[in-house]
């Protein structure tokens, strides 16, 4: 199991949210796809953690409208679609990181597409 991060900044941008973690790391996660991803029960399944959310539902231009740490472990996120119950843990957002170094080693490591964490 890898250390836990925390992040050091938190950007609000209108299509993305940016994360400087604690070791210098960005990421760039799209709106639409941490939308897509929520964690909530509302959006996944409980038990088998699959997707609840219906993606045509989930506007092209979903927008983070405020972001709230809750914790020391994640953070929540107010959606301009009247979504917010989603808790993005930082390890799951580490998990998902989209930039090319993560998404390279998770390709070496043979995942192909990152699952989700549980």
């Amino acid at each position: 199991m890898t250390e836990s991060r925390i992040p050091k900044q938190i950007h609000r941008g209108e299509r993305y949210i940016e994360i400087t973690w604690d070791d210098d790391h960005k990421g760039r996660y799209s709106a639409r796809e941490l939308r897509l991803r929520c964690p909530c029960a509302r959006c996944r399944d409980e038990m088998t953690g699959l997707p609840l959310l219906d993606p045509d539902t989930v506007p092209d231009d979903i927008s983070p409208l405020k972001v709230s740490l809750v914790g020391s472990y994640a953070i929540r996120i107010d959606w301009n679609d009247g979504h917010s119950t989603g808790i993005y843990t930082y390890d799951f957002l580490h998990a998902i990181c989209p930039c090319e170094e993560c998404s390279k080693e998770s390709g070496e490591r043979g995942a192909g597409s990152r699952p989700l964490p549980s």
